[in-house]
Parts: C-alpha cells; sequence; structure tokens
C-alpha cells in the first residue's frame, strides 16, 4: 500500500515537473548540439570541433568565465552573510516588525534593469553620492565611480537585489526551530555563539545551501547589471555570449559554447558553494 501511494504521490509530479525536465532538456540539449555544429542556423550541420576550439583558445573567455565566477561568489556569499542575522534578529515578532521586514523585502519588487541605472544615477560623476561628498568638502572634485574595474558596483547591486531573498529562505528556516530546543542549550551553558554553530546552522543548512546556490547561478547568467554597472574592460559570461553571436556565419554556435560553459560553471559553483557551507558547518559543529 505504501508503494502505491508513493507511485501516485510521484505520478501528481508529472505534469507540473515533466514539462520542466523536458523543456530543461530540450534547451540543454540544443546548446550541447549547436556547440558541436548541429542544429546551424546559419549553414550546414554537421559534428564539428572548431567551434570549442576557436573559442577555448580565446583568452577574453576564461577572463570573462573567472570574472563572472568571482562576482557570483561573492555576491551569494555577503548577500547570505548579511541575510543571516537580520532572520535571526526577525525570528520572533516585535513592535514594527513587519514593516522592517517588508521593508527589507521592498528590492524583490524592483526590477534589475531599473535598480541598475538608479544605482548609476546615483554613483554617476554628476550623480547625488559624489555631490555630497563635494559639498561636505570631503572630496575636491568628483571620483569616477561608474562601470569599476573589479566590478564593485555589480557586487553591490547583485546583494542589494538577492539579500531579500536570502533572507525570505532563511527567515522560515530559522523560525522552524523550536524555543525548546535554544531553550535547552541555553540551560546546558551555551552561549550565544555556541547555539549558532552548533545549532542554528546545522538545522538551517539545507536552507543555507539553497539560497547560496540560488543566488550564484542567478548571479552568473546576469546581464543586465553588467551592462549598466559592469566594468568596460572585461565582459561577463552573458556578455561574452550575446558579443559571440553577432560575429560573422559562427556566431550561433560559438554562443552555444559558452552558453554550455556557462551552465559548467553554475552546476561547478553550486557544488562548490554546497560543499564549502556543508564542510564550515562541520568545522562549526566542533
Amino acid at each position: 500500500m505504501n508503494g502505491r501511494t508513493t507511485l501516485q504521490a510521484y505520478l501528481l509530479l508529472l505534469p507540473g515537473l515533466g514539462l520542466i525536465l523536458c523543456f530543461t532538456g530540450v534547451v540543454i540539449g540544443m546548446a550541447i548540439s549547436q556547440s558541436f555544429g548541429f542544429l546551424n542556423f546559419s549553414g550546414e550541420s554537421g559534428f564539428s570541433t572548431r567551434f570549442w576550439q576557436s573559442t577555448t583558445a580565446d583568452p577574453q573567455l576564461w577572463r570573462a568565465f573567472w570574472y563572472s565566477a568571482r562576482v557570483s561568489v561573492t555576491s551569494a556569499v555577503l548577500a547570505v552573510a548579511m541575510a543571516y542575522p537580520l532572520a535571526l534578529w526577525l525570528r520572533k515578532p516585535f513592535p514594527g516588525s513587519s514593516f522592517i521586514s517588508a521593508f527589507l523585502k521592498a528590492p524583490l519588487l524592483v526590477h534589475g534593469l531599473v535598480a541598475a541605472f538608479l544605482f548609476i544615477n546615483f554613483i554617476s560623476f554628476q550623480g547625488f553620492f559624489n555631490l555630497a561628498l563635494v559639498k561636505l568638502g570631503i572630496i575636491a572634485r568628483p571620483m569616477r565611480l561608474q562601470n569599476d574595474s573589479y566590478g564593485v558596483g555589480v557586487v553591490f547591486l547583485q546583494v542589494w537585489k538577492q539579500m531579500p531573498f536570502a533572507l525570505l529562505v532563511l527567515t522560515g528556516a530559522v523560525q522552524a526551530i523550536g524555543d525548546d530546543i535554544l531553550n535547552a542549550a541555553r540551560d546546558l551553558g551555551a552561549g550565544a555563539v555556541t547555539r549558532f554553530r552548533k545549532i542554528i546552522v546545522p538545522l538551517t543548512l539545507r536552507s543555507l545551501q539553497a539560497a547560496l546556490i540560488l543566488i550564484f547561478i542567478g548571479a552568473a547568467g546576469d546581464f543586465s547589471f553588467q551592462v549598466v554597472a559592469g566594468p568596460t574592460s572585461v565582459n561577463s559570461m552573458a556578455q561574452f555570449m550575446v558579443g559571440a553571436q553577432e560575429v560573422g556565419d559562427d556566431g550561433w554556435n560559438i554562443s552555444a559554447v559558452v552558453a554550455v560553459l556557462l551552465m559548467a560553471l553554475s552546476l561547478g559553483g553550486s557544488a562548490f558553494l554546497a560543499a564549502a557551507s556543508q564542510f564550515l558547518a562541520r568545522i562549526g559543529r566542533g
């Protein structure tokens, strides 16, 4: 009876999960096929490795690859690091906690492109931030902060945009921890740091990993923040892929190679963050 019930439960997932797996498989299959010369939109289709050879030999590709990896990891870690204490603070309701929680989650309602343009207007050469520093006498003339070469502006935007999502995920996990567990640990002499390391982090580890992975994948494939606020000296993987598509007859195939590498970056980075968080949680438990 239990086996039959389990089978019925899986069958109920097919209408939604089946469509997701089908479309995801089609997209991934098309990208891999095009990267090897099949499904060619601008020429004859046929197996070829020349697109991989020419693309992977380009040093600009690897600059974009490692830039995207660095920005995505930094954004994910900072967003979760900021969300964790806020989730703990908002765990117990207090006067005004609902308003604070709603205010912190407001960036979820702002489109990324709109946020990028607002940020650029704020830090531009004649923007509010520079003008305020000049008026206060802190600097003599405006500074160039837009499109910095290290991608700090992109990281700032990613953290501002993604921290509310991490807060949403972690708040539910933190609130699910029973007070009796924390009170028992406190009665046994565990301090706040010890309770956090040995109780809160292990019990919220899955939510922590989910937040890290989803933010990382979103930042790795981001295009709007990179175009508006990103550095001009290096492209992200998304920018590189769009630029490759516009060059020559092999553009679609080269873009498919970059897309496959971007999927590999997302998969590898997600595995790294999940393993790293698991390792740090194990160390924290002592």
